[in-house]
């Protein structure tokens, strides 16, 4: 007798996606059903989503990473869960992987990917990412998005977690613009968590932190065999940290200024 295979939710967050999201969803078309949340396209990533056979498509306004992400996996009508990012695609091998992994005798509640990183078309082997792996499968009903997160948001996990061997590719950098603004965003939302968290400003942290982020990636990490790749990426990131502090200074001014809108009086 056949045993019965577990279904698959694919669920993807989505803005401005055209010209990546395609491959993603050709790379998940194993998966029982594909949930898209759009936070409100402007490039014709929504169109496209509402178009493809395979796809459910919502769009919800965007308030953070771990609030987008947790209304998403709310969607899913499977337990087992594949969340991928709309610029990843799932290798042949991953695939692979994956369809073992959640149709045979595992104990784990959750498995960690690691990912190749590619600046633009080539693959970026430093520069600090080498190591980065992130929560890509698990099952519903054992995991929560933590609140304690904001942006780069993680699973607080009911159970154990494992890691699959073969890696996603994640086409992280598409241009020096497109990686302006997202390191720009991510240090935006680091300020905004930090400044939740009571943390302040501090000067020597906004000129120390960026030069540290950016030798650290560079010299320790090896940025620097990366090429112009290398130095690109270690600048980038850094600039997320600068941003970052420049940003919970404003939020503390911003907090400090008084209420000086009139008061309205009753008459008489």
């Amino acid at each position: 007798m056949e045993l019965r295979r577990a279904k698959i939710s694919a669920l993807i967050i989505t803005f401005n996606e055209i010209g990546y999201i395609e491959n993603c969803l050709k790379s998940i078309d194993f998966a029982d059903e594909i949930i898209v949340v759009d936070s409100y396209s402007t490039d014709g990533t929504y169109e496209y989503l509402l178009a493809h056979p395979k796809v459910n498509v919502i769009q919800h306004p965007f308030k953070n990473y771990t609030a987008q992400k947790a209304y998403t996996l709310s969607l899913a009508s499977n337990d087992w869960v594949l969340f991928v990012d709309a610029d990843e695609v799932v290798p042949a091998m991953l695939k692979k992987e994956i369809l073992e992994t959640v149709n045979g005798t595992t104990e784990h509640a959750a498995y960690w990917f690691r990912r190749k990183f590619m600046f633009q078309q080539k693959r970026l082997h430093f520069s600090g990412w080498q190591t980065d792996k992130n929560y890509r499968l698990f099952r519903k009903s054992k995991v929560r998005f933590s609140e304690k997160r904001i942006v780069h948001e993680t699973l607080e996990v009911d159970g154990t977690s494992g890691i699959l061997d073969s890696k996603l590719t994640h086409f992280c950098y598409r241009d020096f613009a497109n990686y302006k603004q997202k390191m720009l965003l991510y240090g935006r939302l680091k300020a905004k968590e930090a400044f939740q968290r009571k943390k302040r400003f501090s000067l020597a942290k906004l000129l120390l932190k960026p030069t540290f982020t950016f030798s650290y990636n560079y010299i320790v990490r090896l940025g620097i065999l990366d090429g112009t790749k290398g130095i690109a990426v270690c600048y980038l990131n850094a600039l997320g940290d600068w941003e970052r502090y420049r940003e919970l200074k404003r939020l503390e001014q911003e907090q400090k200024v008084p209420n000086l809108s009139p008061v309205r009086q009753s008459g008489n």
